[in-house]
């Protein structure tokens, strides 16, 4: 800490705490966040609201090999 105020980064001990809490904060956001939408996911999951990954590629394969075909 002492070496972030005498590199001139931060003008006190104060400001790099401030930083650091800040930056807890939004780590905690973005897990809370993250926690909330694999909940979502599971119950999703749970009532059958789901896509299988062959359902998807082969959407996927479709919309390349039709913009594929739009460019030549």
């Amino acid at each position: 800490m002492t070496g972030l105020v005498e590199t001139g980064r931060y003008n006190s001990k104060s400001e790099v705490l401030r930083e650091g809490e800040r930056l807890i904060q939004e780590r905690e956001t973005r897990l809370s966040a993250l926690q909330a939408s694999i909940a979502r996911g599971l119950l999703d999951m749970e009532a059958g609201r789901t896509t299988t990954a062959e359902h998807v590629f082969d959407r996927l394969e479709a919309k390349y090999q039709a913009m594929q075909h739009s460019a030549e």
